[in-house]
């Protein structure tokens, strides 16, 4: 069963890469999904957030407060860091869980691990393809500003917060453009999709 990572910058593309190749079959393994769900109300990881960062992170529901967590953490490197301290082991634990369910469910499928944070946390676990999605980052910021609403001082953060796209691309098997539209966008991995064997196959034989 092929064990594939997607991974990009935010406003990349990448959940429209994923969808399309759950299309084609691909079970996903969405480790934003995981993240909440590691992080759900009477949670471990969920109290050990609150021990850290303060009690007023959980809203009345017992909920995490999603934007709470995030301004208390962003831009301070100490507390991303305390933070993923936290939070990655819960997520590679559940994450493991999900890929083995999906090949006790079907050997022969292929499995995209969906993972934003591949170069921070997960470069070196045994991928046998890793696939990139790219788009300059005033594309992104555009699309951060136009679709998602932020400013453009905002949208800039968020993009400068992350790994640099030169660490992003440097693991990369594959690159996908996704700075055309969609369409332009579907067909890519469409392509990819229709050569996801050999290169595989060519990964494998370096």
């Amino acid at each position: 069963m092929p064990l594939v990572a997607l991974t990009g910058g935010i406003a990349s593309g990448k959940s429209t890469i994923a969808r399309r190749l759950a299309e084609h079959g691909a079970t996903i393994v969405d480790a934003d999904a995981i993240v909440r769900h590691v992080q759900r109300p009477g949670s471990p990881v969920l109290d050990a957030l609150a021990a850290e960062f303060g009690a007023d992170i959980i809203e009345s529901d017992g909920a995490l407060n999603r934007a709470a967590l995030g301004a208390r953490v962003f831009g301070d490197s100490d507390a991303i860091t305390r933070l993923n301290a936290i939070v990655h082991p819960a997520v590679r634990v559940e994450s493991q869980r999900r890929i083995g369910e999906a090949l006790a469910t079907d050997p022969d499928g292929v499995v995209v691990y969906d993972v934003p944070l591949l170069v921070e946390a997960r470069a070196d676990d045994p991928w046998e393809l890793i696939v990139v999605a790219h788009a300059p980052a005033d594309v992104r910021v555009r699309r951060l500003v136009d679709i998602r609403g932020l400013t453009e001082p905002d949208a800039r953060a968020r993009i400068a917060s992350q790994v640099s796209d030169e660490e992003r691309l440097a693991i990369a098997d594959a690159v996908i453009d996704t700075s055309g539209d969609l369409a332009d966008t579907i067909a890519r991995t469409d392509e990819l999709w229709g050569t996801l064997a050999e290169r595989i196959r060519t990964r494998a034989g370096r």
